[in-house]
């Protein structure tokens, strides 16, 4: 199973290189209706409509979980996604979310500003219009990544390869890619993802549904430490919040199996 992940901005002719890298490989392409309508089918459409590639207000990181059950319900669905095996997905932060999968190819697409309002033009943009629509998407883009994972959009130690289309064909730029992902040196990095995916999705969800219950990170934790089997740590003021997490956590589809770990208030114990 291979991955590969393409960043893009605005302008560069990203989603139309990956067009034609998934018709040369015959890969799944994820963009954002394929991802909607996986997100519809779990359940979670409003929470990725709700994130969809922005950050949210300061108003909402200081008082709210939600964003963060959004995030999370978003990984769900991009886990599920890939589970299902070889594909190029558009966008949506997933550079960050496979990153730790030797099976991933992480892809960059960028030009100049003055490239990339040509190209706008030629899509029926007027100049100004093109350079609003533009500089809205980079700063958005670049806030949301800096939000959901704590890292530089334009970092370009988060790809493996970074096309400056300035002098690129699309044909060209989509025959460089398919190339590199087809090689020795790249496939020789793949490995069984399956696993490990399901269990970061499950985790994930977990997560959400604990957030949407009142239960707020770090004070509860969820982490996967075997296929269908969850670990909860963290601390809870009283024994009947403990039982609560893992009831939440055990009506998710997929669960068989939860390690309680979460420890009681010492405030509380003591008065008990």
């Amino acid at each position: 199973m291979y991955f590969i992940t393409l960043s893009r901005r605005m302008g560069a002719n990203g989603s139309e290189i990956a067009r034609q890298v998934v018709q040369e490989l015959r890969y799944h392409l994820y963009d954002t209706e394929a991802i909607e309508n996986a997100a519809r089918e779990m359940g979670f459409l409003k929470d990725v409509k709700d994130i969809d590639g922005k950050a949210p207000s300061l108003f909402e990181r200081i008082f709210s979980s939600r964003p963060q059950m959004h995030l999370d319900r978003m990984m769900a669905v991009l886990c599920e996604l890939a589970s299902r095996g070889n594909a190029l997905f558009l966008g949506r932060g997933s550079h960050i979310l496979l990153r730790e999968f030797p099976c991933a190819m992480h892809v960059r697409v960028t030009a100049s500003l003055d490239k990339r309002i040509e190209n706008l033009k030629g899509r029926g943009f007027g100049r100004e219009a093109a350079t609003r629509a533009i500089r809205k998407s980079d700063h958005e883009r670049a806030a949301f990544i800096k939000f959901a994972f704590g890292v530089d959009w334009d970092n370009p130690e988060l790809y493996d390869l970074v096309l400056n289309m300035d002098h690129l064909t699309v044909p060209l730029a989509a025959d460089i890619v398919t190339h590199m992902a087809t090689s020795e040196e790249v496939k020789t990095r793949s490995m069984d993802a399956m696993q490990s995916l399901a269990m970061m999705g499950l985790a994930r969800k977990a997560e959400a549904a604990l957030i949407e219950k009142g239960f707020s990170p770090p004070y509860v934790s969820v982490c996967a430490i075997e296929p269908c089997k969850l670990r909860l740590t963290g601390t809870v003021g009283v024994p009947w919040e403990k039982a609560n997490a893992e009831t939440i956590v055990k009506g998710i589809q997929g669960i068989t199996s939860i390690d309680n770990q979460i420890q009681i208030a010492a405030a509380f114990s003591k008065g008990a």
